[in-house]
């Protein structure tokens, strides 16, 4: 599956991305601002144990972001069950030599289409922790609207937080 953007490809992912997603992943300024679970350092082992487990996606809701070949980056949906089940949490992360480029808020916008045209959601949802504006500003250009900021709600790298609260609603 792909999706092209300007200067970029939204796609499904191909066994041999482990090593440049290795590549860009392992940054702390990336690990930063996002949740624990995201490895850091961003091994080869982690790598292939994400990527081979995004080969076999049902629904297909996690995309590379390729720059000129390379596996640069990620966009994705969390889906989840009960009372949550039409409104799936989305994530992101885009290599810093990639940074300031435009990539992520048209990126964004390209998953948003494909979410609510494929999936049966009504809603999508991204928590951004209050240290980390220019992702608050990619989801603003996306069309994305600050619904609420919880206070104090997270914990990252040993500092008490804000999670800013921003969504997007199906038409």
């Amino acid at each position: 599956m792909k999706i092209n953007g300007q200067d970029f490809t939204l796609r499904s992912w191909e066994p041999d991305d482990a090593a440049s997603i290795q590549k860009h992943a392992d940054n702390p300024n990336i690990y930063s601002f996002l949740m624990d679970r995201f490895p850091h350092p961003y091994t080869m082992e982690a790598a292939i144990g994400w990527v081979t487990l995004m080969l076999d996606q049902d629904p297909f809701v996690n995309f590379v972001i390729e720059v000129d070949g390379m596996a640069v980056g990620v966009i994705g949906l969390e889906l989840r069950d009960d009372i949550y089940r039409k409104a799936p949490l989305l994530g992101y992360w885009l290599g810093e030599d990639y940074w300031g480029r435009g990539i992520m808020p048209q990126a964004v916008k390209l998953m948003v289409n494909y979410a609510f045209t494929n999936l049966d959601i009504v809603r999508i949802q991204a928590g951004i922790l209050s240290n980390n504006p220019k992702s608050m500003r990619v989801l603003e250009k996306a069309g994305f609207t600050k619904e609420g900021i919880l206070k104090n709600g997270i914990v990252k790298n040993g500092v008490v937080l804000d999670e800013h609260i921003y969504a997007v609603l199906k038409s």
